[in-house]
């Protein structure tokens, strides 16, 4: 029935579509067009840097080691990242913010935009690697733009770690300093969907003592930003004279620390790429012990994420380690270990607290000594359960305490019974 102009409902019926078009003229003098819908994590995300090009083979060798999103450098790796059950993330020379400021460049975006954005495969788009302060506003106008051409699909930018320099981030002062300034002018200027950075820790002769600290000021500045973060792990050698190349059961510490600060994305560095030793992949696509190993390692990292994506990460205590940014356990936490008179690592255990409320109800134990296996009690407030990330699946115990034993550098998650 059509209702005439001056019918009392039809008034306000037009003084709404009003005030609607209004905020809509409001957003979009902005510059920040308010989409129907955003980009997701979805699945937790298991990828890498540095691999070859997408090929049927390599796809294959993806699927088979637990990874689930490639990077595609053309539509075509698209079309085999679709063929075989894969996400995509997309590089282009376009996909830079110069082309907002030329005509030509301006309009192949457009059009790469709007056929890739249908593209069952694409995840997301690649933009830059480790970029200074001083790009942030640049970048901003690029991520805003790309979301509001295509808010389903991510704008992925990695950041510096912490022991990157004062011009390498374009900030001032000591590292935590320097670094905090850095990722609060690329929260408050570019807006991310999701936080990743990477930090590479073993060296020749020992280990970074700011990997905890990189983590922890993450997480922080994810959760204020309220986006989730994505971790780049060291998986090889590029200088054999200063870095280590990692073991299994030191890539194992790392995926499982990751996951116990909360990371939705675990990702590795490299998958393959020349004068880089010990990665993944040798060039000639030969599997490597790494890539043995994270065939495990994607799989468990994938469950473990995906039941506490719904959560809260609400705290991220060590029982021994007391490195910067490395907070003691609480004596009165929802969990605690029971160390048994053998339990003398240094390095202690590693508690990730979950949950809905500010309740604890989620907890992944990691033991941070990755040269010994561990043997502890889990104790929580009520009965517990623990997950089988290899079969996805919870069992219940019936008591309060849960007898673990975790391999160097492994975890367990658990949770009170439901």
């Amino acid at each position: 029935m059509r209702m005439p102009i001056h019918h009392p409902a039809a008034v306000t019926l037009v003084c709404v579509l009003c005030l609607l078009l209004s905020v809509c003229a409001s957003w979009a003098w902005a510059g920040q067009s308010e989409p129907a819908s955003s980009w997701q994590v979805g699945t937790p995300i298991a990828t890498y840097w540095a691999g070859p090009a997408l090929t049927d083979a390599v796809a294959r060798q993806m699927v088979e080691g637990g990874f689930n999103l490639v990077w595609c450098g053309s539509e075509k790796e698209l079309d085999v990242a679709h063929r075989h059950g894969l996400r995509g993330q997309l590089t282009s020379g376009l996909l830079k913010p110069g082309s907002l400021d030329d005509p030509d460049r301006h309009e192949q975006l457009d059009a790469l935009i709007a056929r890739v954005s249908k593209h069952p495969a694409l995840y997301s788009y690649h933009l830059i690697d480790e970029p200074s302060a001083s790009q942030f506003p640049a970048l901003g106008r690029l991520v805003a733009y790309l979301r509001q051409r295509d808010p389903l699909h991510l704008a992925y930018i990695n950041l510096f770690p912490t022991y990157a320099n004062n011009q390498q981030l374009g900030t001032k002062g000591g590292v935590v300093t320097a670094y905090k300034e850095h990722l609060r002018l690329y929260v408050d200027q570019v807006k991310p969907s999701l936080i990743s950075y990477d930090h590479y820790q073993f060296r020749l002769k020992d280990d970074s003592n700011q990997y905890f600290l990189n983590l922890a000021i993450i997480r922080r500045a994810a959760q204020e930003a309220g986006v989730p973060f994505l971790n780049i792990v060291q998986a090889c050698t590029w200088a054999p004279d200063a870095m280590r190349i990692p073991n299994a059961d030191e890539l194992r510490y790392l995926v499982y620390s990751t996951l116990a600060y909360g990371a939705q994305g675990i990702s590795y560095y490299v998958y393959a790429h020349p004068n880089h030793f010990g990665s993944l992949v040798g060039l000639d696509g030969t599997p490597g012990p790494l890539y043995q190993a994270v065939k495990s390692y994607n799989r468990e990292f994938v469950a473990m994420a995906r039941e506490f994506q719904p959560l809260r990460s609400l705290g991220v205590y060590h029982t021994a380690m007391r490195e910067l940014g490395c907070e003691p356990l609480p004596p009165d936490a929802a969990f605690h270990i029971d160390f048994p008179p053998s339990a003398t690592s240094p390095r202690g255990f590693l508690l990730g607290f979950f949950g809905a409320t500010e309740r604890p109800t989620h907890v992944v134990v990691v033991n941070l000594d990755y040269k010994t296996e561990a043997n502890t009690s889990l104790v929580g407030l009520g009965e517990l359960e623990l997950f089988d990330a290899a079969a996805a699946r919870w069992t219940s115990l019936n008591k309060a305490a849960a007898e673990l034993i975790l391999p160097p550098g492994g975890g367990k998650l658990a949770r009170l019974a439901q």
